[in-house]
Protein backbone atom coordinates (compact mmCIF):
# COMPACT_ATOMS: atom_id res chain seq x y z
CA UNK A 1 0.00 0.00 0.00
CA UNK A 2 1.39 3.29 -1.11
CA UNK A 3 1.90 6.07 1.09
CA UNK A 4 1.21 9.55 0.59
CA UNK A 5 3.37 12.33 1.58
CA UNK A 6 1.95 15.23 3.19
CA UNK A 7 4.65 18.54 2.65
CA UNK A 8 4.60 20.74 4.91
CA UNK A 9 3.32 19.14 7.82
CA UNK A 10 5.07 17.87 10.78
CA UNK A 11 3.85 15.82 13.59
CA UNK A 12 3.48 18.59 16.33
CA UNK A 13 1.21 21.58 15.98
CA UNK A 14 -0.30 22.61 12.41
CA UNK A 15 -0.92 25.57 11.59
CA UNK A 16 -4.05 26.34 9.50
CA UNK A 17 -2.62 25.82 6.21
CA UNK A 18 -1.27 22.24 7.71
CA UNK A 19 -4.63 21.64 8.86
CA UNK A 20 -6.58 21.67 5.53
CA UNK A 21 -3.35 19.98 3.60
CA UNK A 22 -4.07 16.81 6.23
CA UNK A 23 -7.78 16.94 5.56
CA UNK A 24 -7.83 17.19 1.95
CA UNK A 25 -5.04 14.05 1.93
CA UNK A 26 -7.09 12.38 4.13
CA UNK A 27 -10.24 12.86 1.71
CA UNK A 28 -8.24 12.05 -1.09
CA UNK A 29 -7.01 8.59 0.66
CA UNK A 30 -10.86 7.77 1.58
CA UNK A 31 -12.06 8.11 -1.98
CA UNK A 32 -9.43 6.37 -3.49
CA UNK A 33 -10.70 3.62 -1.04
CA UNK A 34 -14.39 3.59 -2.33
CA UNK A 35 -16.41 1.95 -2.28
CA UNK A 36 -15.25 -0.11 0.60
CA UNK A 37 -14.19 2.68 1.98
CA UNK A 38 -11.00 2.75 4.62
CA UNK A 39 -9.89 1.83 8.19
CA UNK A 40 -7.68 4.52 10.23
CA UNK A 41 -4.52 2.14 10.42
CA UNK A 42 -4.87 1.77 6.49
CA UNK A 43 -5.22 6.03 6.74
CA UNK A 44 -2.28 6.11 9.47
CA UNK A 45 -0.35 4.38 7.51
CA UNK A 46 -0.50 5.73 3.99
CA UNK A 47 -0.16 9.64 5.42
CA UNK A 48 2.69 9.65 7.70
CA UNK A 49 1.10 11.45 10.56
CA UNK A 50 0.54 10.30 14.25
CA UNK A 51 -2.69 8.51 14.66
CA UNK A 52 -4.80 10.53 17.83
CA UNK A 53 -4.13 13.34 14.76
CA UNK A 54 -5.72 11.65 12.29
CA UNK A 55 -8.42 10.67 13.78
CA UNK A 56 -9.18 14.20 15.14
CA UNK A 57 -9.28 15.22 11.99
CA UNK A 58 -11.58 12.38 10.83
CA UNK A 59 -14.17 13.50 13.75
CA UNK A 60 -13.56 16.69 12.13
CA UNK A 61 -14.27 15.59 8.62
CA UNK A 62 -17.56 13.50 10.11
CA UNK A 63 -18.82 16.44 11.52
CA UNK A 64 -18.39 18.31 8.73
CA UNK A 65 -20.57 15.81 6.21
CA UNK A 66 -17.17 15.31 4.48
CA UNK A 67 -17.27 11.92 5.62
CA UNK A 68 -18.98 9.47 6.82
CA UNK A 69 -18.30 6.32 9.37
CA UNK A 70 -19.82 3.01 9.62
CA UNK A 71 -20.72 2.52 13.04
CA UNK A 72 -20.10 -1.55 12.49
CA UNK A 73 -17.37 -1.86 10.32
CA UNK A 74 -15.61 1.79 11.34
CA UNK A 75 -14.65 2.22 8.10
CA UNK A 76 -14.76 5.61 6.68
CA UNK A 77 -16.44 6.77 3.41
CA UNK A 78 -17.18 10.23 1.12
CA UNK A 79 -20.16 11.85 3.02
CA UNK A 80 -22.85 13.63 1.50
CA UNK A 81 -21.51 17.15 1.64
CA UNK A 82 -18.72 15.70 -0.85
CA UNK A 83 -21.50 14.89 -3.05
CA UNK A 84 -23.45 18.16 -3.02
CA UNK A 85 -19.78 20.08 -3.47
CA UNK A 86 -19.37 18.02 -6.40
CA UNK A 87 -22.58 18.84 -7.90
CA UNK A 88 -22.27 22.80 -7.57
CA UNK A 89 -18.64 22.39 -8.69
CA UNK A 90 -20.49 20.82 -12.02
CA UNK A 91 -20.84 24.47 -13.37
CA UNK A 92 -18.49 24.57 -16.63
CA UNK A 93 -20.89 21.64 -18.06
CA UNK A 94 -23.91 19.29 -18.08
CA UNK A 95 -27.42 20.34 -17.12
CA UNK A 96 -25.92 23.21 -14.70
CA UNK A 97 -24.12 25.35 -17.43
CA UNK A 98 -27.05 24.18 -20.08
CA UNK A 99 -29.87 25.92 -17.60
CA UNK A 100 -28.36 28.92 -16.36
CA UNK A 101 -30.18 30.85 -19.83
CA UNK A 102 -33.15 29.29 -18.56
CA UNK A 103 -33.03 30.34 -14.98
CA UNK A 104 -32.50 33.74 -15.63
CA UNK A 105 -34.89 34.35 -18.19
CA UNK A 106 -37.48 32.63 -16.02
CA UNK A 107 -36.82 35.56 -13.01
CA UNK A 108 -36.88 37.97 -14.98
CA UNK A 109 -40.15 36.88 -16.73
CA UNK A 110 -41.76 35.80 -13.08
CA UNK A 111 -39.99 38.62 -11.38
CA UNK A 112 -39.57 35.53 -8.58
CA UNK A 113 -36.78 33.38 -7.45
CA UNK A 114 -35.88 30.51 -10.29
CA UNK A 115 -34.19 27.13 -9.04
CA UNK A 116 -32.36 23.96 -10.93
CA UNK A 117 -32.40 20.80 -8.69
CA UNK A 118 -31.10 17.89 -9.64
CA UNK A 119 -31.46 14.34 -8.09
CA UNK A 120 -28.99 12.34 -6.14
CA UNK A 121 -29.71 9.12 -4.70
CA UNK A 122 -33.17 9.56 -2.95
CA UNK A 123 -32.09 12.91 -2.24
CA UNK A 124 -32.63 16.31 -4.61
CA UNK A 125 -29.68 19.00 -4.64
CA UNK A 126 -30.41 22.72 -5.26
CA UNK A 127 -27.53 23.55 -7.60
CA UNK A 128 -28.95 27.08 -8.80
CA UNK A 129 -31.18 29.83 -6.89
CA UNK A 130 -31.47 33.43 -9.52
CA UNK A 131 -33.02 35.85 -8.09
CA UNK A 132 -35.90 37.79 -9.81
CA UNK A 133 -36.62 41.29 -9.42
CA UNK A 134 -39.56 41.31 -7.72
CA UNK A 135 -38.47 43.19 -4.01
CA UNK A 136 -39.80 40.45 -1.64
CA UNK A 137 -38.09 36.86 -1.48
CA UNK A 138 -38.13 33.55 -0.06
CA UNK A 139 -35.84 31.88 1.47
CA UNK A 140 -36.74 28.17 1.61
CA UNK A 141 -34.06 27.13 -0.43
CA UNK A 142 -30.30 27.86 -1.22
CA UNK A 143 -27.59 26.60 -3.79
CA UNK A 144 -26.29 23.51 -1.74
CA UNK A 145 -29.19 22.62 -0.05
CA UNK A 146 -30.25 18.87 0.55
CA UNK A 147 -33.47 17.42 1.02
CA UNK A 148 -35.28 14.23 0.64
CA UNK A 149 -36.80 13.46 -2.93
CA UNK A 150 -40.60 15.13 -2.91
CA UNK A 151 -39.44 17.78 0.49
CA UNK A 152 -39.47 20.72 -2.03
CA UNK A 153 -40.98 21.61 -5.72
CA UNK A 154 -38.48 20.63 -7.86
CA UNK A 155 -37.89 17.57 -5.58
CA UNK A 156 -41.42 16.95 -6.28
CA UNK A 157 -41.08 17.10 -9.24
CA UNK A 158 -38.19 14.78 -9.54
CA UNK A 159 -39.98 11.99 -7.52
CA UNK A 160 -43.62 12.30 -9.33
CA UNK A 161 -41.54 11.41 -12.90
CA UNK A 162 -40.16 8.34 -11.43
CA UNK A 163 -41.62 5.14 -12.32
CA UNK A 164 -43.81 3.88 -8.99
CA UNK A 165 -41.25 1.27 -7.74
CA UNK A 166 -38.68 3.95 -7.63
CA UNK A 167 -41.21 6.15 -6.02
CA UNK A 168 -41.42 3.40 -3.23
CA UNK A 169 -37.91 2.90 -2.71
CA UNK A 170 -37.28 6.44 -2.31
CA UNK A 171 -40.24 6.80 -0.05
CA UNK A 172 -38.77 3.73 1.85
CA UNK A 173 -35.25 4.84 2.21
CA UNK A 174 -36.16 8.34 3.26
CA UNK A 175 -38.58 7.29 5.96
CA UNK A 176 -36.22 7.54 8.74
CA UNK A 177 -35.08 10.80 7.86
CA UNK A 178 -38.86 11.77 6.78
CA UNK A 179 -39.97 11.34 10.46
CA UNK A 180 -37.30 12.96 12.30
CA UNK A 181 -36.36 16.10 10.19
CA UNK A 182 -39.66 16.15 8.00
CA UNK A 183 -42.58 15.58 10.17
CA UNK A 184 -45.15 16.87 7.50
CA UNK A 185 -43.78 14.79 5.09
CA UNK A 186 -45.05 10.95 5.78
CA UNK A 187 -44.40 8.33 2.98
CA UNK A 188 -48.25 8.69 2.77
CA UNK A 189 -48.49 12.18 2.52
CA UNK A 190 -45.82 12.57 -0.09
CA UNK A 191 -47.95 9.18 -2.50
CA UNK A 192 -50.48 11.83 -2.19
CA UNK A 193 -48.32 14.47 -3.52
CA UNK A 194 -47.03 12.32 -5.74
CA UNK A 195 -50.76 11.63 -7.31
CA UNK A 196 -51.60 15.17 -7.07
CA UNK A 197 -48.56 16.22 -9.01
CA UNK A 198 -49.55 13.84 -12.09
CA UNK A 199 -52.80 14.52 -11.78
CA UNK A 200 -51.67 18.35 -12.18
CA UNK A 201 -49.39 18.61 -14.45
CA UNK A 202 -46.35 20.04 -12.34
CA UNK A 203 -45.27 19.91 -8.44
CA UNK A 204 -46.76 22.28 -5.80
CA UNK A 205 -45.36 23.01 -2.46
CA UNK A 206 -47.96 25.38 -0.66
CA UNK A 207 -46.05 26.63 2.26
CA UNK A 208 -44.99 22.76 3.59
CA UNK A 209 -41.47 23.20 4.00
CA UNK A 210 -41.59 26.83 5.01
CA UNK A 211 -44.92 28.86 6.03
CA UNK A 212 -45.41 31.46 3.09
CA UNK A 213 -43.03 30.20 1.01
CA UNK A 214 -44.89 28.31 -1.80
CA UNK A 215 -43.20 27.00 -5.19
CA UNK A 216 -44.09 24.85 -8.06
CA UNK A 217 -41.88 22.90 -10.32
CA UNK A 218 -41.08 20.95 -13.01
CA UNK A 219 -39.39 17.65 -14.68
CA UNK A 220 -36.70 17.53 -16.95
CA UNK A 221 -36.37 14.50 -18.71
CA UNK A 222 -32.79 12.80 -19.96
CA UNK A 223 -32.28 9.35 -22.22
CA UNK A 224 -35.63 7.12 -21.92
CA UNK A 225 -37.65 9.41 -19.71
CA UNK A 226 -35.45 9.63 -16.76
CA UNK A 227 -35.58 12.82 -14.60
CA UNK A 228 -32.62 14.53 -14.65
CA UNK A 229 -33.35 17.90 -13.16
CA UNK A 230 -36.24 20.33 -12.06
CA UNK A 231 -36.72 23.96 -12.51
CA UNK A 232 -38.94 25.40 -10.50
CA UNK A 233 -40.08 28.72 -9.20
CA UNK A 234 -40.75 30.23 -5.22
CA UNK A 235 -42.73 33.14 -4.05
CA UNK A 236 -44.72 34.55 -1.45
CA UNK A 237 -48.14 32.75 -1.28
CA UNK A 238 -49.81 35.89 -2.75
CA UNK A 239 -47.70 35.55 -5.69
CA UNK A 240 -48.31 31.62 -6.40
CA UNK A 241 -52.02 31.75 -6.82
CA UNK A 242 -53.93 29.37 -8.63
CA UNK A 243 -54.83 31.80 -11.67
CA UNK A 244 -50.88 32.94 -11.38
CA UNK A 245 -50.04 29.33 -11.09
CA UNK A 246 -51.20 28.54 -14.47
CA UNK A 247 -49.81 31.25 -16.19
CA UNK A 248 -45.84 30.35 -14.77
CA UNK A 249 -46.54 26.48 -15.44
CA UNK A 250 -46.35 27.40 -19.15
CA UNK A 251 -43.41 29.37 -19.01
CA UNK A 252 -41.48 26.41 -16.75
CA UNK A 253 -42.25 23.56 -19.03
CA UNK A 254 -41.16 25.52 -22.56
CA UNK A 255 -37.63 25.95 -20.64
CA UNK A 256 -37.83 22.40 -19.43
CA UNK A 257 -38.64 21.49 -22.99
CA UNK A 258 -35.72 23.72 -24.34
CA UNK A 259 -33.29 21.96 -21.55
CA UNK A 260 -33.75 18.83 -22.79
CA UNK A 261 -33.13 19.55 -26.56
CA UNK A 262 -29.55 20.82 -25.28
CA UNK A 263 -29.28 17.76 -23.56
CA UNK A 264 -30.24 15.10 -26.24
CA UNK A 265 -27.28 17.37 -28.63
CA UNK A 266 -24.83 17.46 -26.06
CA UNK A 267 -25.48 13.68 -25.66
CA UNK A 268 -25.39 12.84 -29.65
CA UNK A 269 -21.68 15.36 -29.72
CA UNK A 270 -20.13 13.48 -26.87
CA UNK A 271 -21.02 10.10 -28.74
CA UNK A 272 -19.77 11.54 -31.93
CA UNK A 273 -16.56 12.56 -30.36
CA UNK A 274 -16.17 9.36 -28.28
CA UNK A 275 -16.81 7.08 -31.89
CA UNK A 276 -14.45 9.13 -33.43
CA UNK A 277 -11.47 8.89 -30.73
CA UNK A 278 -12.41 5.03 -30.66
CA UNK A 279 -11.59 4.59 -34.24
CA UNK A 280 -8.31 3.61 -35.81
Amino acid sequence: MSKINVQGINTGTATGAQAIDRAATLLLLVGRGAPSGARLSELVERCNLPKPTVRRMLLALVRAGMLDQDLETRRYYLGPQIHVLGTLANTRFGIHSISLRSLLKLSQQTGDTAFLSVPRDVYSICVHREEGPFPIRVHALHAGDRHPLGVEAGGLALLAAMPDEEVEETLAANADVLAESYPPFSPPVLRNLVLDTRARGYALNAGMLLSDSWAIGVPILGSGGKPVGALSIAATESRLSAERQLEIVPLLKKEASWIEGRLIEADLGDKQFRTRRSQP
